[in-house]
């Protein structure tokens, strides 16, 4: 069977997680503590996730590649991940809602105590502290609702189409993560298309803690 080491709260991962949901594939879920450094250095040297397991000692861990070999049909029209518009789309969600969402994911079930302050320790060098992420809050949420004004112009009802695409889990699995944040919520447009991603990806975001 494949194998997913993932982490829970991870767009990337996520990703790999919606695709093989759409195209029904199993595979075994191995949601990794964000302080285990040893599992993914021993698989592929470095510390990045998601890492897909094809088969013993066949590995990736870019999501769009994993992607592209489980749809082996190209159900999912691959190609359409190059699009200019769509990375720059990506870059300013990825900048605003993951400020905004760092400090309420570290105290979802996929965190503990150490795990957490490593995650924190780690995001701080980049972000800078936690706590001037939530006190700047209201700049974040700004930028992203604009970002999202400009998606909603395009859903029709999916991105540029009426069939979901592999574009379509690139956005999907990066919005998710908003749906923690305590004082957004998306408009009836954004979210009757994120939950037909759902739907049709049969994901569910906290699966592995209700087995």
């Amino acid at each position: 069977m494949y194998k997913l080491y993932h982490y829970v709260h991870c767009p990337f991962c996520v990703r790999v997680r919606m695709a093989a949901g759409f195209l029904a594939l199993s595979f075994e879920s191995i949601v990794l503590p964000y302080n285990d450094e040893a599992t993914p250095l021993s698989l592929m040297n470095k510390k990045m996730l998601p890492i897909f397991e094809f088969a013993e000692g066949d590995l990736s861990n870019e999501s769009l590649d994993i992607i592209k070999r489980l749809d082996v049909n190209d159900l999912l029209q691959n190609n359409k991940s190059s699009e200019e518009e769509l990375d720059s789309l990506l870059a300013k969600i990825g900048s605003d809602l993951h400020s905004l969402c760092m400090p309420y994911w570290m105290f979802t079930p996929e965190f503990n105590s150490e795990s957490r302050e490593y995650f924190q320790t780690k995001k701080e060098v980049k972000r800078g502290p936690f706590k001037k992420l939530i006190q700047d809050k209201e700049i974040y949420l700004l930028g992203l609702e604009k970002t999202l004004l400009e998606v909603e112009t395009k859903l029709t009802p999916f991105y540029k189409g009426d069939k979901l695409t592999i574009t379509d889990i690139m956005l999907a699995s990066h919005l998710w993560g908003m749906y923690i944040f305590p004082e957004f919520q998306f408009s009836t447009k954004m979210h009757s298309y994120l939950q037909e991603v759902k739907k049709q990806t049969s994901f569910e975001y906290h699966e592995d803690f209700w087995n």
